[in-house]
């Protein structure tokens, strides 16, 4: 039979680890022949496409002869474009045709090379060209570890892993892994079950295919924060947070802002986390976690929001009844970021009256009545609000009760000091003038009353009766100079006898009494 009576089924075998299934296009003996299922491939590997295509051998006479034989995956306005001549595809597209069959082959896939692919042919006949409607769809894939089991201890985290494909691979085929890009002998198998550390990086790769290794499969790097726009952020403003990390397999995002020793989940879940309106209230911490399978990690950034000053707060102390001739306070405060400062200015006056929270008035008067109103003020604005002082004026009678009690207040205080010190003086003179008190008994008693009117003396006594006793007296107050002369020296002589004597008779006297002394004392001023 010839070829346009027949239906040829042809087997395409892809290299490597491909599945083929064929499928048979005709129309009219115009044919095309090739895979209808996706192929699937690995990154790195060669694949082979193939087909057949059928043709009448002679039309009107005339044969037929195959001129252009053509592989591309898209068109523009009716154009074919050859894959030969896609620079995507330069140096790694080869095609292997026959008499009635043609083969793309195409090397160091690539995951762009994922595409349908057709055939197309054109002859001398007039219209004689020719295209299947159906292509072969190839997809290009990489290989992934994967965690299979988590194991999570106290002190740290390991896993299961295993190397897998979304092709299904032949059983046979041995696995290389690596251990933070460093080969791990012996483990031939696409499952890795020695308990894979968390904070390492490992991947795998096909047997005899190792300069194309899957992507590594680590945990969460320490995510990086940002804030846009820069600089100062202005309440009412736009404002974006966003929180990058680099992991395999790709983090999920969860945003938090401090609230003391608490943490508020926000409901963000995405990398960004956006403020349309920014207000004061959402100034503070933000913390970005970023977790995968292997474990998580966070950081944070610090948000601090300006605003203009709210209406000030104004108050005046003490509270009540001002009354002339008072004191009082006039305190302002607002809440402003950056701080805001303080101005105070009377109605009708240009000039301020005073800066800072709080304006002082000393010795108040009538004539400080009225409107007082405080400015709050800082670099994104300014708010003012108003007080009015009512001085209540004091009479003049009140004046004049006020000044006359506090002179006799005065006075009573003064007849009082008299008085207690009068009797003070009185007690004193008393005491010094008791009857059968010995001049040195008052001695001893000035002693203790006045530190100034202290005498000291030095007084001798001898057996011998005609011995005379001296005695030098002198006040003990402070000496003013050295070169000062003493002012006062008092000389006493004192005389005692074993046969007593009456000095005034001169003559023996029995009845006298033993213990009696006689002196003489003369003072010399």
């Amino acid at each position: 039979s010839t070829l346009s009576n027949q239906l040829k089924l042809l087997i395409v075998i892809v290299a490597p680890y491909v599945l083929c299934v064929t499928v048979v296009q005709c129309e009219n003996d115009w044919g095309v022949t090739y895979t209808s299922t996706e192929i699937c491939a690995l990154k790195g590997s060669t694949v082979d496409i193939s087909c057949t295509y059928i043709y009448p051998s002679r039309i009107k006479g005339r044969n037929t002869k195959v001129e252009k034989k053509v592989w591309f995956t898209r068109a523009s306005n009716n154009l074919y474009v050859d894959i030969k001549t896609d620079p995507e595809y330069s140096g790694r597209v080869q095609y292997i045709c026959g008499n009635n069959d043609c083969t793309l082959r195409i090397t160091d896939l690539r995951e762009s090379d994922s595409a349908e692919y057709k055939f197309r042919f054109i002859t001398n006949q007039p219209g004689g060209r020719y295209f299947g409607r159906h292509g072969i769809t190839l997809s290009v894939t990489d290989l992934q570890v994967q965690v299979s089991r988590l194991l999570v201890y106290e002190s740290h985290n390991c896993a299961e892993l295993k190397c897998h494909s979304s092709c299904r691979l032949p059983d046979h085929l041995h696995y290389v892994w690596y251990k933070n890009g460093q080969k791990i002998q012996g483990d031939t198998s696409y499952f890795y079950s020695n308990n894979a550390s968390c904070a390492d990086s490992y991947s795998c790769a096909v047997e005899g295919h190792e300069k194309f290794p899957s992507p590594p499969l680590y945990a969460p790097r320490v995510p990086s924060v940002s804030v846009s726009p820069s600089g100062e952020i202005v309440e009412g403003s736009s404002v974006n947070l966003t929180c990058s990390s680099d992991a395999n397999p790709e983090a999920t995002y969860t945003w938090y802002k401090r609230n003391g020793h608490r943490y508020l989940e926000l409901p963000s879940k995405e990398p960004q986390h956006v403020f349309r309106s920014i207000q004061s209230s959402d100034s503070g911490e933000y913390y970005c976690t970023a977790e995968n399978e292997l474990g998580r990690t966070s950081a944070f950034i610090s948000i601090n929001v300006k605003y203009a000053p709210r209406v000030p707060s104004v108050s005046v102390s003490p509270s009540g009844e001002i009354v002339e001739g008072s004191s009082v306070n006039l305190t302002c405060s607002s809440d402003a970021n950056p701080a805001a400062t303080y101005n105070w200015y009377k109605e009708d006056e240009d000039s301020p009256k005073a800066s800072g929270q709080i304006f002082t008035i000393t010795d108040i008067r009538p004539e400080h009545s009225g409107n007082y109103y405080c400015e709050a003020q800082n670099r994104r604005g300014r708010h003012n609000s108003t007080l009015y002082l009512t001085i209540v004026a004091v009479s003049p009678v009140v004046w004049k009760l006020a000044v006359i009690g506090t002179a006799l207040g005065v006075f009573l205080v003064i007849i009082w000091l008299s008085v207690f010190l009068l009797l003070r003086k009185k007690r004193t003179s008393k005491r010094s003038s008791e009857p059968g008190e010995r001049p040195e008994d008052r001695c001893l008693a000035n002693q203790e009353e006045e530190q100034d009117d202290l005498h000291y003396a030095s007084v001798h006594f001898s057996n011998n009766q005609a011995d005379p006793v001296y005695a030098n007296i002198r006040p003990a107050g402070p000496r003013r100079h050295k070169e000062e002369e003493e002012e006062v020296v008092e000389y006493a002589a004192v005389k005692f006898n074993r046969a007593i004597t009456d000095p005034r008779t001169g003559g023996p006297e029995t009845d006298a009494d033993p213990s009696a002394l006689y002196s003489t004392v003369n003072r010399t001023v």
